[in-house]
């Protein structure tokens, strides 16, 4: 199944894709959140498909839709996680994965601005494979990880370099700025994706492309990503795992490039569809 969400910000229902055609299934009840995939939500969900069959109601065209899952407990980031992109950084090859956390607050629409934060100069793109957890795991194995995958996402990674990097402190102060975090247009459950460890996965900024890749080069695959970040912390359904991105970030350019306001951003995962941001400033309110 193809899973999203619609309608204005903070007020989404739920829907799903079937050919290419968008329904409404807000008369299932309930929204795309922990409590859906902790109850069997996703078997739930095709059955109510299947019941009201020729009875479900299309989305109007040109609706919103936000993420296709609601604001989950957590949002982990594997950094690193493509060789090509840890030389482009300079960056040494990380031994075990770099983990560090993103705001949920950072969570948008797939084609929601992308807004840079007040004091910054430094804004960047990244193009990345997501996981949905699909249900509660602490300490699992790798043999076993890909049955707590509830499906995959497409996810830009927007990230404030200067926040990131010359600012005292973690990662985290770059990356969990409101609107860095677009997810979607749908989530896809795993027999959906034929190989998710060979995706291609593609980014351009005002057309140019900037990067171009496959998750086929990942320095550590899903299942050993899923399994090394359950003996931290535990992952709870509908959390999100971000999976790194390849080489071509504004940071790695000589000299950088970083996001202006009217840049516009568009990337893919194959099998997750695309998604388009336009840039803009921070505006206070």
């Amino acid at each position: 199944m193809k899973l999203i969400r619609w309608g204005s910000a903070d007020q989404e229902k739920t829907g799903v894709i079937i050919d290419d055609i968008s329904y409404d299934t807000s008369a299932f009840g309930g929204d795309y959140n922990e409590q859906f995939f902790n109850n069997n939500g996703l078997v739930r969900l095709e059955e109510f498909v299947k019941a009201n069959q020729g009875r479900l109601i299309e989305i109007p065209a040109g609706s919103r839709l936000g993420s296709p899952i609601a604001r989950p407990s957590k949002i982990v980031c594997i950094g690193l996680n493509y060789a090509d992109h840890a030389k482009e950084t300079n960056a040494p090859m990380p031994p075990e994965p770099v983990i560090f956390m993103k705001s949920t607050t950072a969570m948008a629409g797939p084609f929601d601005d992308i807004v840079i934060p007040k004091n910054s100069v430094k804004t960047d793109w990244e193009v990345e494979l997501a996981i949905v957890i699909g249900k509660k795991a602490s300490y699992i194995e790798e043999t076993e990880a890909l049955d707590y995958v509830a499906g995959y996402v497409l996810h830009n990674d927007v990230s404030e370099r200067e926040f990131q990097m010359e600012r005292n402190g973690t990662w985290d102060k770059g990356k969990g700025c409101d609107t860095f975090a677009p997810l979607g247009p749908f989530l896809a459950t795993p027999d959906e994706i034929s190989d998710v460890n060979n995706l291609r996965l593609w980014l351009t900024v005002n057309g140019k492309m900037m990067q171009d890749g496959t998750t086929a080069n990942f320095i550590f695959n899903i299942p050993f990503v899923v399994a090394y970040v359950s003996q931290f912390m535990t992952l709870l359904p509908g959390d999100v795992i971000s999976t790194g991105t390849p080489a071509g970030v504004g940071l790695g350019f000589k000299p950088p490039i970083y996001l202006k306001e009217g840049d516009v951003v568009e990337l893919g995962v194959d099998g997750l569809g695309t998604s388009r941001q336009q840039v803009k400033n921070y505006v206070k309110n």
